[in-house]
């Protein structure tokens, strides 16, 4: 077992096991076809970036590093991506189209496959959308991308333990953080 208790939160992970973090892009613009004639290029608002960046504090008490940070290439998941690559331990992120919002490029099985090019990584990080990442874990948790409902909120992040490289139906849920507690782990809470 490894163990890191710099951070304040004590975090024990079996030696040889991999967690995967799949973050939802924190809150965005409304789609406006007139401003962002494409979804993709749908940004952050100022608000969810300075949301996102404080939570992304908290994660870091509970998760202090990652070897790779993967992202949708939508702009509003890599800004995501990029907030998080602001924190120490926390690589630039890599662009990665399986964790696109569209289902003609992403399915749980393309990404299931896309995680395995990073089999020697401890911690990798996934930015991605609704409903991707809600597919992608219900297919690593149950061997079916619709086996379970699981709603991950703008901002939130879920982390998933496996005990070899990731594949479907052999991850085990370890906790599922909503920004307010993210922002609480962070000492942003309000009394």
């Amino acid at each position: 077992m490894t163990s890191n208790k710099a951070s304040g939160v004590l975090a024990i992970r079996p030696v040889g096991s991999v967690e995967l973090y799949l973050v939802r892009h924190g809150p965005a613009f409304q789609r406006d076809p007139d401003r962002w004639p494409k979804d993709s290029e749908r940004p952050l608002t100022p608000e969810g970036e300075e949301e996102f960046r404080l939570a992304a504090r908290g994660l870091a008490r509970m998760v202090p590093r990652a070897d790779v940070v993967l992202s949708s290439p939508a702009r509003r998941t890599w800004r995501t991506a990029e907030l998080l690559s602001e924190l120490d331990s926390w690589p630039a992120p890599e662009p990665s189209p399986v964790f696109a919002a569209s289902r003609r490029r992403a399915s749980p099985e393309k990404a299931t496959l896309a995680l395995g090019d990073y089999a020697d990584a401890k911690y990798v990080a996934v930015v991605g959308h609704k409903p991707r990442l809600q597919e992608l874990a219900a297919y690593l948790l149950t061997g079916d991308g619709e086996g379970l409902e699981i709603n991950i909120r703008k901002g939130s992040v879920m982390c998933i333990r496996f005990d070899g490289a990731p594949a479907p139906r052999t991850g085990k849920l370890r906790w599922l953080l909503t920004p307010k507690a993210l922002l609480f782990l962070a000492g942003q809470h309000s009394s």
